[in-house]
């Protein structure tokens, strides 16, 4: 008996070794914390650096100088002429600046026609479905020249892929590249099969690709790479802030429309002494002037209409109109 109590620790002894246990467990968290607050203070730091190095990319990206706009475009638009080919012309290199409409002859023909067009737009789809082949075969028969402005006031309704930068700018695309092919990718786009709605994501820019491809551009590896890179959205981004501000293509003192009625006729004008901006799509402007359906009935009897005063004033003033220079040339091969 005497040998098992001595054998057992005494009260002090417990004690003395529970204080040890305990400083011991004190010693171990105040290492586990340490760890924790180490490992936070790391994974703060990382993401500190995560996000700058987000924040750097981002700016490098909006600090580096867009990309000049595509050749064949320096006004904003591509202008189509007899057989539907696009006249040739140099680029905008800064895609931001201010669009300036070339120099044209309104007392002769061919007609000038110029279109705004956002390529989400349902009007626009509209528009073109009930007057695209009547101005296909104008243009194509040397009666009119036909610019395409293409905008892109409708990014918003494409539940953020931006659909109407994407559609322009591959419109763009083969302006630049395969201009041959542009007149019929602009139809395609703004066709009833073709068109998406509004609020839907759109055609995805394999789908614009294979649009190019159905008006009969080839698929290179440029024009891949130009429509997946979006390399002209800056200058479809000019082309709206533009069209917004102080548009191209106007006769000298026209005032465009500000608002209409119901039925679509003109209630309100711009302010003549100020610039004049786009308000909605399309714009159609024959020889600088605005037309307006409710106002001034169809486009191909405006077109006609306008046709037949400037052939007026010039037999008037004995200049040889088209058709009588076309009676004269087939009296000769007779």
């Amino acid at each position: 008996m005497s040998n098992e109590s001595s054998s057992r620790p005494t009260k002090n002894e417990r004690r003395a070794a529970a204080r040890e246990q305990a400083r011991l467990a004190r010693e171990a968290e105040k290492k586990r914390e340490k760890r924790n607050r180490l490992f936070i203070q790391g994974g703060v730091v990382l993401g500190v650096i995560a996000v700058l190095a987000i924040v750097g990319l981002v700016l490098t990206q909006s600090l580096k100088p867009a990309g000049p706009g595509p050749k064949n475009m320096a006004s904003g638009g591509a202008i189509f002429t007899e057989d539907l080919k696009v006249i040739p012309g140099d680029r905008l290199e800064d895609p931001a600046a201010q669009r300036i409409a070339p120099v044209v002859d309104r007392e002769s023909v061919p007609l000038d026609v110029s279109i705004y067009v956002d390529y989400m737009c349902p009007a626009c789809g509209n528009f073109e479905q009930q007057n695209g082949t009547m101005l296909e075969n104008y243009v194509g028969s040397g009666d009119i020249t036909l610019r395409v402005y293409p905008i892109n006031f409708l990014d918003g309704q494409s539940l953020g892929t931006k659909y109407s930068t994407r559609a322009a700018n591959a419109f763009a695309c083969v302006v630049d590249e395969q201009p041959d092919f542009a007149f019929a990718l602009h139809t395609r786009l703004l066709s009833a099969e073709v068109q998406p709605s509004e609020g839907t994501t759109g055609l995805d820019d394999k789908q614009l690709l294979e649009e190019a491809v159905a008006a009969g551009a080839e698929p290179t590896t440029q024009l891949q790479n130009c429509i997946r890179e979006r390399s002209f959205a800056g200058f479809i981004d000019g082309n709206n802030q533009w069209a917004m501000t102080d548009l191209v293509g106007i006769a000298e003192g026209e005032q465009l429309i500000a608002s209409t009625d119901n039925q679509g006729n003109p209630v309100a004008f711009q302010e003549a002494d100020g610039p004049q901006r786009l308000v909605s799509t399309p714009l159609v402007l024959v020889n600088g002037k605005q037309w307006n359906g409710a106002r001034d009935g169809s486009l191909e009897s405006y077109i006609l209409k306008v046709k037949g005063e400037i052939e007026s004033a010039m037999a008037a003033n004995g200049e040889e109109t088209e058709a009588e220079d076309s009676a004269e040339d087939s009296a000769t091969e007779e």
